[in-house]
């Protein structure tokens, strides 16, 4: 005569299978989760300003990986310090930061590799002070609160005007905010003197009526660096090559067509046209790869920082350089077409 199994008896039997099957589920969900590569998706990193944001604004790229069966994911950062943060835990594959952000990444051993570079943009970063400011010259910001992002590029330039000018970081109150709590403070006079990049410096210009003490001309060349991290560039050159191909696009593009550009960014960073376009039409933008110029110059920053004593020990540069380092020339791209 048929049974019905007695459950109480078989209770340990079954909580067993159910322990064993629910830490399936868990280790399928931690195989695709964000802090690791995903299939078929690349995610890249970007700010309010620089080649990605405007290559962001075309979808020129989507359309290009499409073909591939590639997704493109776009995160939005606040800074170069925070969009690195993110690539040493995973959660993106490429990414673009000022001169500064990797020398900090690669001394906290963040997995990167640089790809390629911008031409120099000096003119695109600087150090204000409010209209009415009685600070005339860098002599003046001793003993004054000057707002920055820490670890960004505008960090470096901040050193070179100091050491030129007589005077050490000690000498100043440095004043460490993103970019939004930093424009909040100078807006209200909180701080003395803000050092900062474009757009925010543009805007700042444009809505504030910011005094210029110094730009970057003659400190450093203020480029800007496509990384990507170290994992997914062994992986996936190809794909790398792609996305340079369009940036290279992108800025010749951006340099022929100054006025949709800054349409089509102002609408994507919620930033006036007017203050966008000042951004863009400061200086010619460009992409190619990295020489032996251009690691030394980034490891004259790196030794630099180290003799502040802001980074704990000594790196080469040169080691994260992608080994695939070039960008297809025009006219490669003209035969591969």
């Amino acid at each position: 005569m048929f049974q019905f199994f007695d459950l109480k008896r078989f209770k340990p039997l079954v909580l067993l299978l159910s322990l064993f099957l629910l830490l399936g589920v868990w280790n399928t969900g931690c195989s695709t989760g964000i802090s690791g590569e995903k299939k078929n998706v690349v995610r890249i990193g970007y700010q309010k300003f620089g080649t990605l944001s405007i290559l962001k604004a075309r979808g020129t790229l989507e359309k290009r990986l499409k073909s591939k069966g590639i997704k493109v994911e776009w995160v939005h950062f606040p800074a170069g310090p925070q969009l690195l943060e993110a690539m040493n835990v995973g959660s993106i594959d490429i990414g673009a930061t000022g001169n500064t952000p990797p020398i900090f990444a690669q001394a906290a051993k963040t997995p990167l590799v640089y790809i390629a570079t911008g031409t120099p943009k000096p003119e695109n970063e600087a150090i204000i002070v409010p209209k009415d400011s009685p600070i005339k010259s860098v002599k003046d910001l001793k003993g004054k609160k000057v707002a920055l992002n820490k670890g960004s590029n505008v960090h470096y330039l901040l050193l070179q005007v100091l050491d030129k000018a007589g005077l050490k970081y000690s000498d100043i109150q440095p004043v460490y905010l993103p970019p939004a709590d930093a424009r909040a403070a100078f807006a209200k006079k909180s701080i003395d003197a803000w050092v900062i990049w474009d757009p925010y410096y543009a805007a700042a210009e444009t809505d504030l009526g910011a005094r210029t003490i110094t730009d970057a001309e003659g400190y450093t060349t203020n480029r800007e660096f496509i990384l990507a991290s170290k994992d997914y560039a062994n992986k996936h050159e190809d794909n790398i090559q792609i996305i340079l191909d369009e940036l290279d696009k992108t800025t010749d593009w951006f340099n022929k067509h100054p006025d949709d550009a800054a349409k089509q960014l102002s609408r994507q960073i919620g930033m006036d046209a007017s203050s966008v376009k000042k951004a863009i039409t400061r200086s010619k933008y460009g992409l190619k790869p990295l020489d032996d110029s251009i690691i030394r110059e980034q490891q004259r920053i790196a030794d630099t920082f180290l003799a502040a004593k802001l980074i704990p020990e000594k790196i080469q540069v040169k080691q994260a350089i992608w080994s695939g380092n070039r960008t297809k020339s025009k006219a490669e791209r003209a035969e591969r077409k």
